[in-house]
């Protein structure tokens, strides 16, 4: 059987709730490659692309305190530019393309968890709102 390491998911499946920008889209650097005065992007290795990065808030209020912030890595030419700013939330709430998920585990003293390694093609504004909160939705009379 041939099951691959990292598999294709849904935006929804992984960020239900939304995922809300917390940081600049910016460069992944190859340590490995890199000098103290000459830094050198990291490519991803299945598509020869530049790796970006950004770091987001998922919006599940049952998420970890270890798992509410995720880093997103995003294969691309040039760097992503995030959807405009809603003057109405003082977040930005995106949606990503081409995500996929690679489980590894991570270790920390005496114990160890899986972890989540994200890659994206891209990032969009949402074309819907995301799932309403528990009390939050149009049966409680609140929008969602």
């Amino acid at each position: 059987m041939a099951i691959a390491r990292r598999f294709k998911i849904t935006h929804d499946e992984v960020f239900p709730f939304g995922a809300y920008l917390i940081s600049e889209v910016g460069p992944v650097f190859d340590f490995e490659r890199s000098t103290k005065d000459n830094k050198v992007q990291q490519v991803d290795k299945d598509t020869g692309l530049l790796l970006w990065s950004v770091d987001v808030l998922d919006a599940d209020p049952d998420a970890g305190r270890k798992s509410r912030t995720v880093t997103v890595k995003i294969a691309a030419k040039h760097q992503p530019v995030p959807p405009p700013v809603d003057p109405a939330s003082p977040f930005r709430l995106v949606v990503f393309e081409g995500l996929s998920a690679l489980p590894y585990i991570e270790e920390s003293g005496n114990f160890s968890r899986i972890a989540w390694s994200f890659k994206a093609e891209g990032l969009t504004a949402p074309t819907r709102a995301p799932r309403a909160l528990p009390g939050q939705g149009p049966a409680d009379g609140k929008a969602a």
